[in-house]
C-alpha cells in the first residue's frame, strides 16, 4: 500500500498570509514522512463539508508549480482538476510544464467538474445535465494526450477543436504522465477511465468500492482493456487519536464518523481498516487530515505510515 496526502485546507494558525510557507512546511512533511503523492485541490473556495466557504484558498496549479519547484523526490498532482475551467491545449501546455518543473512527478488528476456554487460565483458555465459535462471530460483528454505525444495535433469534436497544434516541449514522463480520473459514475466516467484513464480516485464505503471496481472492470473487458493497467487508489479523511476514548470524546471525530465522511480511530483500527483496503485490491490511499490537525499527522507520520513501508 502507498499512501498520498491530500491538502484538506490552506487555513492555518498564522493567518492568511502564511498561506504558502504553510503549504510548502506540509508538502516537504509529507515528502519526508515517506508519503508517495502530494495534492491540492481543483477548487477556487473551501467546500462547504470540509470547512468555511469564505477561508483563504490558493489557486490550485499555480500552487502546484510552486511546489513542483521547491519539493524533490514526491508525486504532484490535484485532486482532481476540474476540466470546465480551463481550455484543454492550454492545460494540456500547464501539465508539460509542471512535469518539466518537477522532472517527471506530475500525476493528472482530471474531473468533469460538480461544484455548482464556484461555476455561478466564477461566471462558468454549469452545463447541465452531468453527462455533458463528462462527455466533454471525455473529448478534453483525447486533446491533451494528442497534444502530449504527437508531434501536430488535430482533433474536431463536439466540444473542443485543435488544428496542427504543437506543444514543446512535451511532458518529461512518456509516454504521457499518468492520469487519474475521479469520480464514479458507472455509465460514463469509468467508461472513460477504461478506455483514457490510468488510475480510479473512489469514494464510498466497503460495500460501494467494491462494486464501482466490478463495473469498472466491466467497462475494461468490454474495451479489451487490462484491468490491472488501472491503478486503483481511494480518498479518505483520517482523523487519529491513541485511545479509544480520546476518540469518543473528541466533537470532530464524533462528526466524521456519524456523518461517514473518511474515519476517526486509533493507529490500531485505522491499520486495519487499510488492511481491508488493500484486501479489496485499492493500491493507493489518498488521505487527508481534517483542519490539518497536527496529532494526527505525526500519530499517521510514526504509527501507521511505518508498518506499510
Amino acid at each position: 500500500m502507498k499512501f498520498g496526502y491530500q491538502n484538506p485546507s490552506f487555513k492555518w494558525p498564522a493567518g492568511e498570509y502564511a498561506i504558502w510557507d504553510e503549504t510548502k512546511k506540509a508538502a516537504l512533511w509529507a515528502e519526508q514522512s515517506g508519503f508517495d503523492s502530494f495534492w491540492l485541490m481543483d477548487h477556487f473556495m473551501q467546500l462547504p463539508m470540509v470547512g468555511e466557504i469564505d477561508e483563504p484558498f490558493m489557486e490550485g496549479w499555480t500552487g502546484l508549480a510552486a511546489l513542483a519547484a521547491v519539493t524533490s523526490t514526491i508525486k504532484l498532482g490535484t485532486l482532481v482538476t476540474g476540466n470546465p475551467y480551463r481550455n484543454p491545449a492550454l492545460l494540456a501546455k500547464m501539465a508539460a510544464t509542471i512535469d518539466i518543473i518537477s522532472n517527471g512527478r506530475l500525476i493528472f488528476g482530471f474531473g468533469a467538474g460538480w461544484f455548482q456554487p464556484e461555476f455561478e460565483q466564477y461566471g462558468f458555465e454549469f452545463a447541465e445535465p452531468a453527462a455533458t459535462r463528462i462527455k466533454a471530460m471525455r473529448e478534453a483528454l483525447i486533446v491533451i494526450k494528442r497534444l502530449w505525444t504527437e508531434e501536430r495535433a488535430s482533433f474536431a469534436g463536439e466540444y473542443y477543436t485543435i488544428k496542427e497544434a504543437i506543444l514543446e516541449p512535451k511532458p518529461r514522463q512518456k509516454p504521457h504522465p499518468p492520469i487519474l480520473i475521479g469520480g464514479g459514475g458507472e455509465k460514463f466516467t469509468l467508461r472513460y477511465l477504461a478506455e483514457l484513464g490510468d488510475a480510479c480516485n473512489l469514494f464510498g464505503d466497503f460495500e460501494g468500492v467494491t462494486h464501482k471496481l466490478k463495473v469498472l472492470k466491466g467497462h475494461c473487458d468490454d474495451l479489451n482493456r487490462d484491468f490491472a493497467e488501472i491503478t486503483k487508489t481511494k480518498y479518505e479523511p483520517y482523523f487519529l487519536r491513541e485511545t479509544v476514548a480520546e476518540i469518543e470524546t473528541n466533537p470532530l471525530a464524533v462528526r466524521m464518523n456519524q456523518g461517514g465522511m473518511g474515519f476517526a480511530g486509533t493507529p490500531e483500527q485505522i491499520v486495519e481498516r487499510i488492511e481491508r483496503w488493500a484486501e479489496l485490491g485499492i493500491e493507493i490511499i489518498t488521505l487527508s487530515i481534517p483542519m490539518n490537525d497536527e496529532e494526527s499527522k505525526q500519530l499517521l507520520a510514526k504509527t501507521v505510515l511505518p508498518i506499510f513501508g
